[in-house]
């Protein structure tokens, strides 16, 4: 199957992201309610204790003395090491480059920059981070019993789909087959922000004493939280961290990686009873795991890192907040500080132009300038459309309904309340149920559905099915509910209540790659209709796949040739184990314009769905074993969420919006109030005619009515005048300021119709 290079980092993976339009913190209410993901908790290892105060008291002091205790303990240890490492074996390994080439080399000696600096400085200098697939390896005294659980596996695991990332100046362990990564790859952001909130931990440590807890990367930075007793960290702060940072950065500190024992590690960080913790309850006895250290920090983590903190050429730090260990507002309050570096000191001034847009863009900020939408603490996370709101929201809706009219789809409408059975069937309640709103109805459990796909596979089962009736597409926009957590509510990016253009194809094996193809086909002609680009990325068979192998085979190489015909070969990436357990999926990245990547449309294929529910078709078989088949379900959505995309859509235009998707096309300007029934004329033909239009009947001057117009981001300004209402017409202008001219009404009505019908994006 084809692969491209890597894209830009998806949003909406399963590690924490960075709201830059402002960023929250997910406080949960007294208690933990266990829906959100700790790092620290029983998915990976023993559940760490909470509602425990550990911090105690706490001195505000710039280079602690733990600092040199700590050192000093970590180079007993790395004597120790290098002891046990003396009878290591020096075997000779074969490492494979991605072109093909090999390179000899010897184990345990023999590291990727070595490799890298043979090849050229250029590229050795520009290397983030190797990845590594191992053929053979030659074991160590103590390797193979290490835990690296630093309670930071999910950023990770999102992240790394295909081999094991490993440090550039890590000694090999065998014949393998090596890529080297840099900055442009996702895994070359991760590791390289997870080695900034290192630094930014240093920093911590060395200007405040802070005790340090957990730092991972996030979708577009990251973050560290650490315990400072009473103490807040201020913006007027943020420039002793910053030059902190630079401080570090100019020092050009290399990372090292230490394999220590459970009691090493305790050893270590006596005077942090944050990292005391964690040892002591995720670190199995007898066990080792492995420490990091740049400059005098020494700090918990599986790494890897980058080879020296001299790459980090830009870093500022964003804002600060408040949180608590573990989520849990009964445990000790520690500070957050958000930061963002980069290899490049350019790259950091897109990055903060972008996040100044951002801010300026921001959906909720728009939404209520533009009164399109609100919230309320009587419904929360369910927004209240207002009416210019509701008319974009049914534009989008209606926009969709087109294409499915044009695309064979049929539109059905399903129940919002089904019997805890359905969900049963469906496997959801298993593991959904929690995110459901649930009720008693005469004594069986009820609930608000969170998603359609169960509900289709009631419609598509009442009735005996013919493999000529198939492929089916069914297009349901049910309003659809999820219980999230009230501290996770942002918006209309994350909320409660919400409807989708959800669609699911029930067709046979032998018409997957037609049906993938056409819904490839849809998804380029929304998005190429808003203005935004888009990559694919193919996600396939992992580890906990449910169905046959050779099924899962066969879906792929149907997926990946449906992307190949509409794509390219080569211009589309693998995500190896990245699908779900019930089938493969392709993920569409759409890109704004603020080169932000957001996640909304998606094909995947389901086959536990039809095994689940015992679907079945009439085969063409006549009779016998092969009688009835099963079909294959492909999950489809283009917009997502339609809240969502709003959201995304704001921010993308900035306000203003296309003509078709306006929610104030035209706006009717009388020079003078005697010139008010013209005015009401003009609007009332072109609201006849299926447009949105007001009259500005006000007693401001014509000047400050156009300007307001403007302001507001209505599309066209129509000035009506003496002459105007003589000749029937209007004077037209566009919302900046360029003068169109005099047209009559029913010109200009001809004009939008074919604005509206085309979806023309420059009006």
């Amino acid at each position: 199957m084809a692969a491209a290079s890597s894209v830009t980092l998806n949003q909406t993976l399963k590690f924490a992201t960075l709201d830059v339009a402002g960023i929250k913190v997910n406080h949960k209410s007294k208690g933990t309610d266990h829906r959100a993901k700790s790092r620290l908790n029983a998915e990976s290892g023993a559940r760490v204790q909470q509602g425990v105060k550990l911090g105690g008291d706490f001195d505000k002091t710039k280079n602690p003395e733990f600092l040199k205790e700590r050192v000093a303990i970590f180079d007993a240890i790395k004597a120790r090491r290098e002891e046990e490492m003396s009878s290591v074996r020096q075997e000779a390994i074969v490492v494979t480059l991605p072109d093909g080439k090999t390179v000899d080399g010897l184990a345990w000696k023999t590291s990727p920059m070595d490799i890298a600096l043979g090849i050229s400085k250029g590229l050795a200098q520009n290397c983030v981070v190797a990845k590594v697939v191992y053929s053979s390896r030659v074991p160590a005294p103590f390797e193979g019993q290490v835990c690296s659980d630093d309670g930071m596996e999910e950023e990770f695991e999102a992240v790394v789909t295909d081999g094991e990332l490993w440090d550039m100046t890590r000694p090999l362990e065998g014949s393998c087959t090596l890529s080297l990564l840099k900055f442009s790859d996702d895994e070359g952001k991760m590791v390289f922000w997870h080695s900034s909130a290192h630094v930014l931990g240093e920093a911590l440590e060395h200007t405040f004493g802070s005790f340090l807890t957990i730092g991972p990367p996030l979708a577009n930075g990251f973050y560290y939280d650490s315990y400072m007793g009473d103490n807040t960290i201020h913006p007027p702060d943020f420039k002793d961290v910053d030059d902190a940072v630079k401080k570090i950065a100019k020092a050009k500190q290399t990372f090292e990686r230490l394999v220590v024992t459970k009691e090493e590690a305790l050893e270590l960080f006596t005077y942090n009873p944050f990292k005391h913790q964690l040892i002591s309850t995720k670190v199995p006895d007898g066990s080792r795991t492995t420490v990091y250290r740049n400059g005098d920090l020494i700090d918990l983590c599986r790494g890897p890192h980058i080879p020296s903190t001299g790459m980090i050429k830009a870093f500022s730090t964003l804002r600060g907040s408040s949180t608590n260990w573990l989520g849990d507002t009964e445990n000790d309050s520690l500070q957050r500080l958000y930061a963002v570096a980069f290899p490049d000191k350019k790259m950091m001034a897109t990055y903060l132009e972008n996040l100044k847009k951002a801010e300026e863009r921001d959906h909720r900020r728009i939404g209520t300038a533009q009164k399109l939408f609100f919230f309320h603490p009587l419904s929360p996370g369910s927004a209240f459309w207002l009416p210019h709101g509701a008319r974009i929201y049914n534009t989008l809706i209606d926009f969709i309904k087109k294409q499915y009219w044009k695309r064979g789809y049929t539109e059905v409408i399903t129940p919002n309340v089904y019997n805890s059975q359905l969900w049963e069937t469906s496997g959801h309640w298993q593991h959904y149920a929690e995110n459901m709103f649930q009720f008693e109805v005469e004594e069986a459990t009820f609930a608000l559905k969170p998603m359609n796909c169960p509900g289709h596979c009631l419609m598509f089962d009442s009735t005996l099915r013919s493999y000529r009736d198939l492929p089916m597409r069914y297009a349901d926009f049910g309003v659809l509910h999820r219980n999230e957590l009230s501290g996770a509510l942002t918006g209309l990016t994350r909320v409660r209540r919400f409807q989708q253009d959800d669609g699911h194809i029930f067709c046979r094996r032998d018409q997957i790659r037609k049906e993938v193809a056409a819904a490839l086909d849809f998804m380029k002609f929304v998005y190429d209709t808003f203005g935004m680009t888009y990559r694919l990325e193919l996600s396939t068979r992992p580890k906990k796949a449910l169905g046959d192998v050779a099924l899962w085979n066969e879906a792929e190489a149907d997926l990946a040739a449906a992307m190949n015909d509409f794509a390219g070969e080569g211009n589309w990436k693998v995500n190896p184990g990245d699908g779900a357990f019930y089938g493969p999926k392709i993920d569409i990245k759409v890109m704004d314009a603020m080169e932000r990547v957001h996640q909304c449309a998606t094909v995947q294929l389901d086959f536990q769905l039809p095994i689940r529910f015992d679907l079945k078709y009439k085969s063409g078989s006549s009779e016998g074993a092969n009688e009835f088949e099963r079909p294959i379900i492909v999950h489809r959505a283009m917009l997502g969420s339609v809240e969502r995309m709003t959201a995304v859509l704001i921010e993308h235009y900035g306000g203003k919006w296309p003509f078709w998707l306006s929610p104030r096309q035209a706006l009717v300007v009388p020079v003078t109030n005697e010139l008010d029934d013209y005015a009401n004329e003009v609007g009332k033909a072109i609201y006849d005619a299926g447009f949105f239009a007001d009259v500005e009947d006000s007693d401001f001057t014509m000047q400050k009515k156009v300007r307001n117009g403007q302001l507001a981001q209505y599309n066209f300004i129509l000035v009506v005048g003496k002459q105007e209402r003589s000749d029937g017409t209007v004077n037209v202008r566009l919302r900046n300021n360029q003068v169109e001219g005099t047209m009559t009404v029913q010109e200009l009505i001809a004009r939008f119709t074919a604005y509206a019908q085309d979806y023309v994006p420059d009006f």
